[in-house]
């Protein structure tokens, strides 16, 4: 039977771990060279916050212990906040939730959803939302069997920081 676990804040002393999760998911998303991320953007974004327009930082991290080895991170939710105009209540916007391959099955990436949900309801948000990669089937089916629902309605749109530069 497995270990049981809990969910905490991350803190800074984290950064290394979760960047080394940020590679891993990579790798399983198939795109292994994607990642620039450094721990000190990591630092930065998570714990300092100089770039942003109020210096305070503009996401967040909850991160799982590793039961069998608690000086090692085993998962991971990184999130910030949004706000719609249509219903004039902030949200989370989940940028990644990641579990190590052989930690997956007890119920980590489960806590983790359930975590930020539960974050939505206690602070009054209006939305919880996600990107899914379309070939992505377990995440597909892990989400849905959750009680998410997928909208077709839309379609991501994004722009580089070399496309961002030439906007007119």
């Amino acid at each position: 039977m497995p270990k049981p676990f809990k969910i905490r804040n991350a803190q800074i002393t984290d950064c290394a771990q979760i960047l080394s999760l940020i590679k891993e998911l990579a790798v399983y998303e198939k795109d292994p060279t994607a990642v620039k991320t450094t721990v000190a953007d990591l630092e930065e974004a998570l714990f300092k916050g100089s770039h942003t327009f109020n210096n305070q930082p503009a996401c967040f991290a909850v991160v799982i212990d590793d039961p069998e080895n608690e000086k090692e991170i085993c998962g991971f939710a990184l999130y910030m906040l949004h706000f719609s105009t249509w219903t004039g209540k902030y949200g989370i916007y989940l940028e990644d939730l990641y579990v190590k391959e052989n930690k997956r099955g007890q119920g980590m990436g489960k806590a983790l959803l359930k975590y930020l949900a539960a974050l939505c309801v206690e602070k009054g948000y209006a939305r919880f939302e996600w990107w899914v990669l379309d070939w992505n089937k377990p995440a597909w089916d892990f989400y849905v069997s959750k009680g998410s629902i997928p909208d077709r309605k839309s379609t991501r749109l994004n722009s580089s920081h070399t496309d961002i530069s030439r906007m007119p």
